[in-house]
This record gives C-alpha cells, structure tokens and sequence, in this order.
C-alpha cells in the first residue's frame, strides 16, 4: 500500500508543519523526550520512520558512531538526505515490518509518531529487542490511546465554537481508525495502554520511563496550547534489554 507521506498534496501540507520547518524545537514533545536519550557518544542507533531525520540529525550531534534512518515514504527520505545528511548517518527507503533487524547490532533504536499506524506491535517489539545489544534502549513516541480512540480525533465544540470535551469511543475495540488529518484520509491502528506497554515486558525489556506529552510553557501562548493540557496526545516511553 501506498505510503500516504508519497501523497504530494499530503505532503505538501505535512511540510508547513511547524516541526517540519524547524525541527526538533517546534515538536511540542521534545522538551520531554531529549532527556530520555542515553548517552549516544561513540553508539550505533536506528530509526525507525525516521521521516525528515530530526532525530538521526541530534543523535550524530550527540556523538553517534552509526546512526540508519528508514522510512517507508520515498519523498521523507528523500527530505532527509536533503536537510540532515552527515557522514554518520545512512538513509533507507524501507518499512519497519520490512526492515531486516541484524541481530544484537544497535544500542538505541528510536521511533517517533510511527508506531500508532502499525497493527502487530508485538512484532515490531520482538525484532527490536533482538536487534539491541544487551543494555540497549528502545526509546519510541507514540499516539495516546486516548486520542486514537477519540471520535474522529476531534473536540466536541460549543456554539462558540470553543472545545467542550474530547469524547472517547470503543476504546477496548482495537485496531483500525479512520480519520482526517492534513485534509486527507488517514489510517491508524488504535492500542490500549495494556496494549502497548505488556507486550514490552513480556520480550524482556526492562520500563525505564513512561511520559505523556503535555506541551511546554515557552509554547502556552500558541493558539489552541492550552486545550493541549485537558488531555494527552502522546506517550513517551523509554525501556531497556537487560
């Protein structure tokens, strides 16, 4: 299937984006996950849906021997090489289920707002654990059950047209959703919070950290911000093999 990031009215929106334009300091999570990054001085790291390489970018900055990027859009890898290349750092057009995981190989695999339009998490957190050196972390940002399973992850508004409440539906029922997002359809796969952190301990990996993502004060006077603290949009985790 096609990747909707190929979609170049799609991806012509996604690039007005503020964390397109400028990086990791407009992503309103990032305050919260840099400083759940390890130390990454001399490591080998993968991304998974590495989209522009913002993230493969910062860990080259931070001192990383080997750093692959993959990405099953064209045109985001395509962007990557574009505005974050650097000799440490390798792109792949390929999907995270596809991607061929080299054993015990990597001390950081890093997943940012991927992982919620993927099916079998299990899977995906087999192969990553099998790919990590023992002592290796798998740090990854995810969409908030309670936003993925909002009704058409949207505010009920008033007649003012100010946000009332975000309503939750079928949360237990899993799977696919449907919304819109950029003006296009698209489709997630909605996880309950068992969902996303049991399967974890069951591979072995040991919890580390569990954040939700609330913006940041030096963000509060944006439009809409403050709505952003009446419920969570994302869920930061961070565990480690042992």
């Amino acid at each position: 299937m096609r990747n909707i990031y190929d979609n170049s009215e799609f991806f012509a929106a996604y690039a007005e984006m503020g964390r397109s334009k400028y990086g990791l300091k407009a992503a309103g999570e990032w305050h919260q996950l840099q400083p759940l990054f390890p130390k990454l001085q001399g490591k080998k790291v993968l991304d998974l849906g590495c989209g522009y390489g913002w993230h493969c970018k910062y860990a080259a900055q931070m001192g990383a021997a080997e750093i692959l990027g993959i990405d099953s859009s064209q045109k985001m890898i395509a962007k990557a090489v574009a505005v974050n290349s650097d000799d440490k750092i390798k792109y792949k057009v390929c999907g995270v289920e596809e991607y061929i995981y080299p054993e015990n190989t990597y001390d950081l695999v890093v997943s940012n707002l991927v992982l919620h339009y993927i099916e079998n998490l299990d899977n995906v957190y087999q192969k990553v654990y099998c790919t990590l050196k023992v002592g290796g972390y798998f740090l990854f940002n995810i969409e908030h059950p309670t936003f993925t399973a909002g009704v058409n992850e949207d505010w009920i508004y008033d007649e003012n047209g100010k946000p009332k409440y975000w309503p939750i539906d079928n949360y237990y029922y899993t799977g696919e959703r449907e919304t819109n997002f950029l003006g296009q359809r698209v489709i997630k796969q909605h996880h309950t919070l068992t969902q996303i952190l049991n399967p974890l301990i069951k591979c072995g990996f040991q919890i580390e950290a569990i954040e939700e993502a609330m913006p940041p004060a030096d963000m509060m006077d944006m439009p809409g911000m403050c709505d952003e603290m009446r419920r969570p949009m994302m869920l930061l985790v961070k565990v480690k093999k042992v």
